[in-house]
C-alpha cells in the first residue's frame, strides 16, 4: 500500500510580526476568511556521519511575511528551483474562546468542497496544494495559537504500489533529467505537477490540465506523472500526490495505473549517479468508484502528536526595543477597530514637536504626546533640576537635582527615551530673550544673544509644532513671533492658582482672507506690550504656585486639542467652533469639528468651579506678537528688530500703533473731564 508523508507547518516569525500588523491595522475586529500563500521545496536529506545512510528531513509548507500577499514572490536563482507555492485560507479568530469553539469540521469540508469542484468543474489542479491556518493572536502577550490543516482525499481501496522504487536516472538518463529540471527552473512558477512523455527518445515536459492532448497516441510505458516531492523519505512520496492521484482517477477513470516521477533535486547533482528523484508505479483496483467525491483528513497533529493547535510564544524571542515599538500603539490604533475607524495615527506620529519650557507643563506635555504616538520631541530650557522639582515633574528624580542640578531639558529628553527607546527625543540649554529684559550694550553680549535668537530659529524651522509652556509672559513673544511667521502650529498654555488657558494661535490670514475671520494669539487682547515681569518680585511669586492637579491637566488638554487640531481637514486654518449656549447642542457633524470633535480656539480652565469655558479671540491689527506690521519688520530686518523690541520698552507699542491709540484714549479721558455732569435741578428723577 502506497503510503504519504504528512505536511508539517513551518511557521517563520516574520509571519506573526505581519499577522499582528495585519490585525492591528486591517482586519480589527474581522473574522473573515482571506487568502494566504505558502511555499515548499524539493524533500531534503543530509547523510548520518556514523553509517553513511541519508537521513530524511521534515516535509514542511512555510509561511512567513509574504504569506499575506496575493503571491509568494520566486526567488531567482539560474541553477536551483524556486520553491512551490501553495495557496491557502486563512481565519483569525478574536477571541480565545471563539477559536476553540470555532466549527473547524464545517471549515474543512467547505474547505474539500472548493478543491473538489475545482477538480470535477475546472479540470485545475491549483487547489490541490491548498491549506487551511485557523489562529487567534494575543497581542499582548505574544502569544498566537495556531492550526494547519492540509486536505487530502482518501482513495477507497488505497492505492498500491506495483512493482519496487527505482532512480529516476534509470528510467530518464542524466540527460533527460537535466531537461526535466530544465524545463522547471526556467517555468515563471514552479509547477507542483507536470507530464512527461518520451518522443523519440527524448523526454517532454507539460501541463497536467492537458493530459489528453499531452498523451495522445503516447503508450503508457513513455508516460509519466511528476509532481515536486517535499518528501525524501526514500518510498514514502509527500502529501501532494494524493490529491493528485484524486485528481486523475476523478477525470480519468479508465486509467488505473500511472507511473510517478517524485521530483526531488533542486539543482542538478555533480555527477550523474547522484539524482535523488525516485520513480515508481502506482495502481489503484478497477472498479473503484471515482466519481464522487471521496471523503477528506488533513487536520495537523500537535507536539504531543495529537490533533489539537499549536502555540507559538515570541515574547522571549522578541527584541525588547521592537516589543515597546509595537506596544506603544496598540491603544491607540484599536481606537481605529470600533470608535474612530477615520482616525490618522500616522499624521499623528509624523508630527514634531517642540517643548520651550521643561517643567511642570513641559514633562506633563511630553509624556502625553508620547502616549497620543508621537515620534520626536524636543526639549529647550535654560533652567537646572531643583530639589522642589520632582514632586511635581515627573521627568525627573531625587538624583537629578545633586551637584547643583541637571540641566532640566536634556535630562527631561534622556528620561524620555528611558521611558521609551522609540522616540526621538533630544533637550537643549536654551536661553529665550525677552522683550523688557535689555541686553548688555557689549559685542559678547548682543553676540551670544544673536546665537540664542539664531538656535531658536532652526528649532522652529525643524518642527511642526511649538509648545509654549514657560514661566513668564514676556518669553512667549519671541517663539510666537517667528513660529507665526514660519506658519507653524503654536500651542500655548499658562497656569493660574486653580485657573488655567490652553489656546492654539491663530494661523497668519490666507489670501483674501479678513482680518476679523482669523483667529488671535496670546497677545491680542493686550493694549500693552510684553515687558519685564520678573524683576522685584518675592518668593511666591518666583515660583509657580498652582494646585497640583492642574498642570496635568492643562498638559494633556493642550496635547488633546493639537490632536484634534491635526485631524481636521483645515489643519492650522481649521475655524472655531461658534459658543454654544447649552453644551446639549454640540452637534459631531458640523464642519468646525475634527473626527475627534470640537477645535476650540481658547479653553479656560477653573478648578474651583471644575468648569473648563471654550472662548473664540479675534486677531487684533495691532497686536504686538502676530500682527501683519510685527511679522513684516520682523522678515525684513531680522534680529536688529528682535534687539529693538528686547532694550526698548516702547518699540513694540511704536511699532504696531498702541502708543497712538494710548494716546488718543487720554485725550478722549482729559475731554470727558472737562464735561460738567451735574444734572439741572429741574431734572426729573431717575
Amino acid at each position: 500500500m502506497l503510503q504519504f508523508t504528512r505536511f508539517d507547518s513551518l511557521v517563520q516569525p516574520e509571519f506573526w510580526h505581519k499577522l499582528t500588523e495585519l490585525k492591528i491595522d486591517v482586519l480589527r475586529l474581522s473574522d473573515e476568511q482571506i487568502p494566504i500563500v505558502g511555499s515548499y521545496t524539493v524533500g531534503r536529506s543530509v547523510k548520518d556521519r556514523e553509517t553513511g545512510k541519508d537521513i530524511a528531513l521534515g516535509t514542511t509548507l512555510s509561511v512567513g511575511a509574504d504569506s499575506f500577499q496575493s503571491s509568494a514572490p520566486q526567488p531567482s536563482s539560474t541553477v536551483s528551483l524556486a520553491p512551490v507555492t501553495a495557496t491557502g485560507t486563512f481565519k483569525n479568530f478574536n477571541t480565545i474562546e471563539e477559536f476553540k469553539g470555532a466549527d473547524k469540521a464545517a471549515l474543512f469540508n467547505a474547505h474539500v468542497d472548493k478543491i473538489w469542484d475545482s477538480i470535477i468543474q475546472t479540470r485545475s489542479t491549483e487547489l490541490l496544494n491548498s491549506f487551511i491556518t485557523i489562529t487567534f493572536a494575543d497581542l499582548k502577550k505574544y502569544k498566537y495559537f495556531y492550526w494547519f490543516a492540509f486536505p487530502a482525499f482518501v482513495a477507497k481501496p488505497a492505492w498500491e504500489v506495483d512493482g519496487a522504487w527505482a532512480s529516476a536516472t534509470d528510467k530518464f538518463g542524466d540527460v533527460g533529467l537535466k531537461s526535466v529540471h530544465e524545463h522547471l527552473r526556467t517555468q515563471s512558477k514552479t509547477p507542483a505537477f507536470f507530464l512527461i512523455r518520451f518522443v523519440d527518445g527524448k523526454s517532454q515536459v507539460g501541463t497536467v490540465e492537458s493530459y489528453n492532448e499531452f498523451y495522445s497516441n503516447i503508450p503508457a510505458s513513455e508516460r509519466f506523472v511528476g509532481f515536486i516531492d517535499p518528501s525524501a523519505e526514500e518510498t514514502n512520496p509527500g502529501w501532494p500526490l494524493r490529491n493528485l492521484l484524486t485528481y486523475l482517477s476523478a477525470l480519468y477513470p479508465n486509467d488505473r495505473s500511472f507511473q510517478i516521477l517524485a521530483w526531488r533535486d533542486s539543482e542538478i547533482p555533480h555527477n550523474a549517479t547522484d539524482w535523488k528523484s525516485r520513480v515508481f508505479t502506482t495502481t489503484v483496483a478497477a472498479g473503484t468508484d471515482s466519481s464522487s467525491k471521496p471523503t477528506a483528513v488533513g487536520w495537523e497533529k500537535n507536539v504531543q502528536g495529537k490533533l489539537g493547535p499549536r502555540l507559538a510564544d515570541l515574547a522571549p524571542m522578541m527584541d525588547p526595543t521592537k516589543l515597546a515599538n509595537q506596544a506603544v500603539d496598540l491603544n491607540l490604533k484599536l481606537m481605529r477597530w470600533r470608535i474612530l475607524p477615520a482616525l490618522d495615527l500616522e499624521k499623528v506620529a509624523e508630527t514634531k514637536c517642540l517643548l520651550l519650557g521643561a517643567g511642570t507643563l513641559g514633562c506633563y506635555v511630553a509624556r502625553t504626546l508620547m502616549g497620543w504616538g508621537v515620534r520626536t520631541i524636543t526639549l529647550a530650557d535654560n533652567a537646572r533640576v531643583s530639589f522642589s522639582n520632582p514632586v511635581r515633574q515627573p521627568l525627573f528624580e531625587f538624583e537629578d537635582c545633586l551637584n547643583g542640578g541637571k540641566p532640566k531639558a536634556p535630562c527631561a529628553a534622556e528620561r524620555l527615551k528611558k521611558i521609551f527607546p522609540g522616540l526621538n527625543a533630544t533637550g537643549h540649554m536654551l536661553s529665550i530673550p525677552m522683550p523688557g529684559h535689555p541686553i548688555p550694550p557689549n559685542p559678547t553680549s548682543i553676540e551670544e544673544t544673536k546665537k540664542d535668537v539664531a538656535t531658536l530659529e532652526k528649532l522652529i524651522d525643524e518642527h511642526d509644532v511649538v509648545f509654549l509652556l514657560m514661566d513668564s509672559r514676556e518669553s512667549r513673544w519671541l517663539p510666537s513671533v517667528i513660529a507665526k511667521s514660519k506658519g507653524k502650529i503654536i500651542m500655548n498654555t499658562a497656569l493660574g492658582f486653580d485657573t488655567f488657558l490652553v489656546m492654539r494661535h491663530g494661523a497668519r490670514a490666507k489670501a483674501g482672507q479678513k482680518l476679523e475671520d482669523t483667529l488671535g494669539c496670546y497677545y491680542c487682547n493686550d493694549i500693552v506690550a510684553p515687558s519685564d515681569s520678573l524683576t522685584d518680585r518675592t518668593l511666591d511669586q518666583m515660583c509657580t504656585v498652582t494646585r497640583p492637579g492642574l498642570a496635568p491637566l492643562a498638559s494633556s488638554t493642550a496635547v488633546e486639542l493639537l490632536v484634534s487640531l491635526l485631524q481636521h481637514p483645515d489643519g492650522i486654518h481649521a475655524p472655531a467652533p461658534p459658543p454654544l449656549a447649552n453644551p446639549n447642542d454640540f452637534d459631531p457633524s458640523a464642519s468646525t469639528n475634527s473626527v475627534l470633535g470640537m477645535v476650540p480656539h481658547q479653553l479656560r480652565g477653573f478648578l474651583a468651579q471644575f468648569r473648563n469655558l471654550p472662548v473664540v479671540g479675534r486677531a487684533y491689527e495691532r497686536c504686538t506678537g502676530c500682527s501683519e506690521i510685527v511679522l513684516k519688520a520682523y522678515e525684513t530686518q531680522g534680529f536688529d528688530m528682535f534687539l529693538q523690541a528686547f532694550n526698548d520698552l516702547k518699540y513694540l507699542e511704536k511699532l504696531t500703533g498702541l502708543d497712538k491709540l494710548h494716546e488718543e484714549s487720554a485725550a478722549v479721558l482729559e475731554s470727558m473731564e472737562s464735561v460738567d455732569w451735574d444734572e439741572d435741578e429741574g431734572g426729573d428723577d431717575f
